[in-house]
């Protein structure tokens, strides 16, 4: 049977399009096998791939399975806010005095919609970031994967928002800017501790952003993503958590993406309960009808 599902490909954490990063979003995914879901995700080749469907929790707004190209995700940043995006311009959605639920497999989320159009504003509130304990044989393979870096003061640390983050402060933003990673060692430290990526990050000087990122998922098949929400929400709960985040300021805003030719921005706030929120602007690029079932003879 041929059932076609309307589908979008934005960009996310961008004020522009061909900037940001890039999010495919399948607005009605009812009847898809997690397998056809994951093959998709694999076939349209963004870093996420989205997926609504009816809320099975009260209270939530809508709900959304999440995919890299060769795995699900329980919580994902970008995918989160473009996703929101998505529903609220096809009118799936409406925000209730500026707030939305979205459910995922992290649990309830919630979220905050600003302004309209191109210039609206979605931010949501990632999941409380655990620091990790590593056991020996992983912290043995931590020194390879940080080969080549200039280290920042913060010792390196494993944060749990759902996926699990390296968070790796460097000296200055061009130690982040020029850095050369060390892939192959970066995705058996990946592997071994079950982390989806490795963060770097440092305090920048300019004007309209306080902290540069980039983000590596080699393990993934991601060498490189162009802007992480959970990331960030990761790096954000550890500057918080060693007492570090006055020296960037809150909220803040992030730079990622620039090395890839999609410079893109991410808006930070810890609240006063000491929970990350991330945010920004979604363009949307292209609107689409998917046909991804299989066809059985008759």
């Amino acid at each position: 049977m041929t059932v076609s599902r309307p589908f979008l490909l934005c960009d996310v954490f961008s004020d522009r399009v061909g900037a940001g990063n890039g999010l495919a979003v399948v607005l009605d995914g009812s009847g898809l096998s997690t397998e056809r879901m994951q093959a998709f995700a694999a076939y349209i080749n963004q870093s996420e791939t989205t997926f609504v469907l009816p809320p099975a929790q009260p209270g939530a707004s809508y709900r959304i399975r999440i995919f890299t190209p060769v795995s699900e995700l329980p919580f994902a940043g970008h995918p989160s806010v473009g996703s929101a995006h998505a529903v609220l311009e096809a009118g799936m959605a409406q925000a209730t005095n500026g707030e939305l639920v979205q459910e995922c497999a992290a649990g309830l989320l919630p979220m905050r919609v600003q302004g309209e159009g191109a210039n609206r504003v979605i931010s949501v509130r990632a999941p409380h970031g655990k620091h990790m304990a590593t056991t020996d044989a992983a912290k043995a393979l931590l020194p390879a994967a940080l080969q080549g870096m200039r280290l920042g003061e913060l010792a390196p640390a494993l944060i749990n928002n759902g996926p699990l983050w390296w968070c790796i402060q460097l000296a200055d933003e061009t130690a982040v800017r020029t850095l050369q990673p060390a892939q192959a060692d970066i995705a058996a430290l990946n592997r071994a501790t079950d982390s989806v990526g490795l963060a770097v990050f440092a305090k920048a000087d300019a004007g309209d952003y306080q902290l540069v990122v980039r983000a590596f998922c080699p393990a993934d098949n991601i060498p490189e993503d162009p802007v992480t929400g959970s990331a960030n929400a990761a790096i954000a709960a550890y500057l918080h958590q060693c007492g570090a985040l006055a020296a960037i300021g809150n909220p803040y805003t992030a730079s990622q993406g620039r090395e890839l030719g999609r410079d893109g921005f991410v808006q930070v706030r810890v609240d006063e309960a000491g929970e990350v929120w991330i945010g920004g602007k979604t363009q949307t690029v292209i609107n689409g009808i998917m046909d991804w079932e299989s066809r059985e003879r008759a």
